[in-house]
Order: C-alpha cells, then sequence, then structure tokens
C-alpha cells in the first residue's frame, strides 16, 4: 500500500490552521515530517498522531458581500426624510439568507445624504436601484 504525504499546505487546509502554525509546530518537532528539497511532507500516519485520529477537512463555505456608499447631494431635509423611510420599509420582509444592513446620515448644511448598505449582492443591487428611482422621484 502507497503512503500518503501532505505538503505543509495541506494540512495547514486540513486543520483549518495557518500555514506558519504547520510550519513551527514541524520546525518544534511537534509535527513530524520529511525535507523533500526545500519543502517539508507529512505522512497520513504523522498527522493522524499529531491530531489523534484521522484528519477531517474543514467545512468552509463561499460569502460574498458588497460594501456601498451612496451620497445624495441637494437634498431636502423632506426629501431625504421620504427616501430614508421608502428604503427602511423595503427592508422589513428581507429573506433570512440575505440579510442587509442599512445606515444613512444626513448632513443638514450641506444638505447632502450618504446611505451606506453592505450586504450580499443580490439584496444591494436590488437596493441600489429602488435608491436609484426612489431619487428620480424626489
Amino acid at each position: 500500500m502507497m503512503q500518503q504525504w501532505y505538503s505543509v499546505e495541506q494540512v495547514a487546509d486540513l486543520l483549518g490552521l495557518h500555514v506558519k502554525t504547520v510550519r513551527g509546530y514541524v520546525r518544534d518537532g511537534r509535527l513530524a515530517a520529511v525535507r523533500v528539497g526545500k519543502q517539508y511532507r507529512i505522512s497520513r500516519e504523522d498527522l493522524a498522531e499529531f491530531t489523534g485520529g484521522q484528519p477531517e477537512p474543514v467545512a468552509r463555505t463561499r460569502h460574498v458581500e458588497v460594501s456601498s456608499f451612496v451620497q445624495i447631494d441637494a437634498i431636502s431635509r423632506e426629501s431625504m426624510t421620504r427616501l430614508t423611510t421608502m428604503v427602511m420599509g423595503s427592508l422589513r420582509g428581507e429573506p433570512d439568507g440575505e440579510p442587509l444592513r442599512v445606515q444613512t446620515i444626513y448632513d443638514e448644511e450641506r444638505a447632502s445624504l450618504k446611505v451606506i448598505v453592505i450586504g450580499g449582492t443580490t439584496r444591494t443591487a436590488e437596493l441600489l436601484r429602488l435608491i436609484d428611482a426612489i431619487v428620480g422621484q424626489v
């Protein structure tokens, strides 16, 4: 039976550790490894001994998030109030899978509104289209 060998990068992925941490374990002698050229190789058996069992891959899920800043100049307080009410009202029925975080800041002296949106790509795009439509009306 062929012995299975792992690179330091593969061990780091399997254990959910940083590569430098795994290299440190090897240098300290806590994790047995063989040097092949300029790289270390760790046997499956040595990894199992180090972890106390068979290595389980770390489950990772991809997460995509967008941060958007919308600045609207020359907007009256009344128009700002209407826009923010409509934007915040649109968030009430948001789905569980892709929540949005929205904050508004109004500078009365400059008559400027900033809308900060943080969330998933689809919901953020929908909200930006809504803001664009509302700005065209106020």
